[in-house]
């Protein structure tokens, strides 16, 4: 069974229970906390992925850390079933999985952007809205950089790619002026 699968059981499970008590906006945001917190710090990042820790150390290790930190009861019970299964390995892609479940529940679409230039905080508003007109759906736009495209921006929804670079334009250019 994949890795991708056994992260989104998981993730389902805790949506589940989130949606259930009705602590889903709290469950979410602790859990970006938590990921926050393992990225920070190198021991726990080595915690969570090293093989050779029993899973009932890694449990007791990482149930004392959430305690530490003030974590829920749910998300401390949750990530203690995880270790205990042998799963904590599968931290940060059980993490992207909810975030993924949370964004199909909300109706949220990432649309990745992809610009020779940074975008201005206006232009990114105005890019949203325009993306949601088009799609009908929540948008979220991730935001990358990427030189070698000489102006424009190229902008993907899903499997949907907008190409507005000045790349894409020349190309539309050439082929209609070899199809006349």
């Amino acid at each position: 069974m994949s890795t991708t699968l056994i992260a989104t059981r998981y993730a389902k499970a805790l949506l589940d229970i989130a949606l259930a008590d009705g602590i889903l906006p709290s469950v979410r945001q602790e859990l970006e906390d938590i990921q926050t917190l393992v990225r920070a710090h190198a021991d726990l990042e080595r915690l969570v992925s090293a093989p050779l820790i029993a899973p009932s150390r890694k449990a007791a290790a990482f149930g004392e850390i959430l305690a530490q930190v003030g974590a829920s009861d749910l998300l401390r019970r949750f990530f203690q079933v995880v270790a205990e299964a042998a799963r904590l390995s599968l931290f940060h892609p059980i993490v992207a999985a909810f975030r993924r479940l949370v964004d199909i529940h909300l109706g949220v679409v990432e649309a990745q952007v992809t610009s020779a230039l940074p975008i201005s905080q206006l232009q990114a508003e105005r890019l949203t809205q325009a993306l949601a007109r088009r799609t009908g759906r929540t948008i979220r736009l991730d935001l990358r950089q990427d030189p070698s495209l000489l102006g424009g921006l190229k902008v993907q929804v899903g499997s949907t790619v907008y190409d507005a670079s000045l790349e894409g334009q020349l190309r539309q250019l050439k082929a209609r002026l070899l199809s006349a």
